[in-house]
């Protein structure tokens, strides 16, 4: 037992001495920009698909089954607001997050594990080329900007998928829909929502880089570095929303 929580504190001192490592590469030139560019690409644009059909699935079936309890209750015109307000300020954020950690942070991962085991990273040093500032850098940056989008992205298709569910049983005009959803939309339901979205995306690449660049031994510790940046990269963001829902209740 005393041996596990050693080893808990060394792993935690190990990933704090690499978010730090971060930030001091982050201030020194030169920035590999055309890096940054690619992994733009790579993160949200080809995240885009799965997230977008996720985020229709999410507004059309929220919309179909809470349909019947707000008509029961007579409150069957909220229910463009009611859904639109869930999925912005919680569910469409930690679903896209989620989707994110599994299909990036592996990624990441696996990417960077199978570079260190395959000695390119050695490579790279002996080729007068930081891969830390290359390799790291770069994604840890280009996933805090693209989640938020993808996020955002996710929130108007979910509100489409709404509407579309709402036409299932009921029929409503697209302007109206919309009109209904915004009336009820209030700033500081968008900036605590977007607000954390930008930590989520940065702990999914951090946990991503810290797994792979630290993976060690053979080929099997490629497929555990992708597997273990998942799980702790999915419990973070648990852990990320439980925090912002708490700050969000004290300050707004």
């Amino acid at each position: 037992m005393i041996a596990f929580i050693k080893e808990q504190f060394n792993q935690a001192g190990k990933f704090s001495l690499f978010v730090g490592r971060f930030f001091r590469e982050l201030l020194v030139a030169p920035f590999q920009f055309n890096e940054f560019i690619r992994q733009c690409y790579t993160i949200g644009h080809k995240s885009l698909p799965l997230v977008g059909i996720t985020g229709f699935i999410m507004g059309l079936v929220l919309t179909i089954q809470s349909r019947p309890t707000m008509t029961n209750f007579g409150a069957e015109s909220w229910l463009p607001s009611m859904v639109s307000l869930s999925l912005i300020r919680e569910i469409a954020p930690v679903i896209t997050a989620l989707i994110c950690a599994g299909k990036i942070a592996s990624g990441i991962g696996a990417e960077l594990g199978s570079m260190k085991v395959t000695s390119q990273l050695d490579a790279m040093e002996v080729s007068a080329i930081n891969p830390y500032k290359y390799l790291v850098v770069t994604r840890i940056l280009a996933t805090t900007l693209m989640v938020p989008l993808l996020v955002i992205i996710a929130d108007l298709v979910g509100i489409y998928g709404g509407y579309i569910g709402y036409n299932v049983h009921g029929k409503i005009g697209l302007l109206r829909y919309f009109s209904e959803v915004i009336e009820h939309l209030d700033f500081l339901d968008l900036l605590p929502a977007t607000i954390k979205t930008f930590f989520f995306g940065f702990f999914i690449g951090v946990i991503g880089c810290y797994k792979g660049f630290n993976a060690s031994g053979g080929t099997a510790s490629v497929g555990q570095a992708a597997n273990s940046a998942v799980v702790t990269a999915s419990l973070s963001i648990f852990i990320l929303d439980m925090v912002a829902v708490q700050i969000t209740d004290l300050f707004f």
